[in-house]
């Protein structure tokens, strides 16, 4: 029970609060860790002849600092723009897998990662 000279204080103040901690979780719900390869898509065909690039987007979040580029599972590139193009070696005929992940400054993936595959013609 409130004094009844308080009264118009309290909802304002309420009111404040809530805001308050609205503000302070907000960011939290934004600093989830995303990546994206653009290009090339998923079931892509590339020229084997051709200079083929991989173009990525990418929010490492709060616990990624930045990203590592693999071809088949091994790693062939590390990535420091959030939004760049990364130009791949040759790759021979056949199908490959393509994967952007995000990594810690050690070098370790946090488990965030976005993979496409292709097949070289």
């Amino acid at each position: 029970m409130t004094l009844p000279i308080l009264r118009p204080f309290v909802r304002p103040f309420l009111l404040a609060c809530t805001g308050v901690a609205a503000i302070a979780v907000a960011p939290l719900a934004q600093a989830q860790p995303r990546v994206h390869i653009e290009a090339p898509a998923d079931g892509a065909k590339l020229d084997a002849m051709e200079q083929n690039r991989l173009v990525y987007e990418v929010d490492p979040g709060p616990r990624g600092d930045h990203v590592h580029a693999y071809v088949d599972d091994k790693e062939v590139a590390i990535l420091r723009e959030r939004k760049g193009s990364y130009t791949l070696e040759t790759l021979p005929p056949g199908p490959h897998r393509l994967c952007v992940k995000i990594v810690n400054k050690a070098h370790t993936p946090i488990g965030v990662e976005d993979c496409v595959k292709v097949v070289v013609e």
